[in-house]
């Protein structure tokens, strides 16, 4: 049975075609800050991990030799072991030291700003000082 005319086909106007662009849109301009907010905050906590964990190695490291690795030998010194250093019996990681979370190297000064040593990420922007992402994570020790 035909019918005269032209049929009505299912489908979508464009008018809420766009209507559900403007929505989504609405929605990814809601949610995209507060997902970016929180990737921060994991790097952040991440650096800080790292951190504690690389302090734990210093300290070990202090308990067999006495001092803490020096500025020049730096973080390699918990991995491989130091010219002349008899007494070292690490390596105090497992693994090689890691790059903070934003893929740069940490900074390690003996003797620290507030203590004996200080381990500090510089943030996203690697370079000292900074606010929000770039703001600089560390700890320093009071022994």
């Amino acid at each position: 049975m035909k019918h005269g005319g032209m049929s009505k086909q299912a489908g979508f106007t464009l008018l809420e075609l766009l209507v559900v662009v403007v929505i989504i849109g609405i929605l990814v301009a809601y949610v995209a800050p507060r997902y970016f907010q929180q990737i921060g905050k994991s790097e952040r906590t991440a650096a800080l991990g790292q951190i504690d964990a690389l302090r734990k190695a210093i300290d070990a490291y202090w308990l067999d030799m006495g001092h803490f690795p020096t500025s020049e030998q730096g973080l390699d010194a918990l991995v491989v072991k130091p010219d002349g250093e008899s007494k070292w019996n690490g390596p105090y990681l497992q693994k090689r030291v890691p790059p903070d979370p934003w893929g740069h190297p940490y900074v390690y000064r003996v003797p620290g700003a507030q203590g004996d040593y200080d381990v500090i990420a510089y943030g996203k922007d690697g370079k000292p000082g900074g606010e929000g992402e770039n703001a600089d994570v560390g700890m320093d020790t009071g022994k």
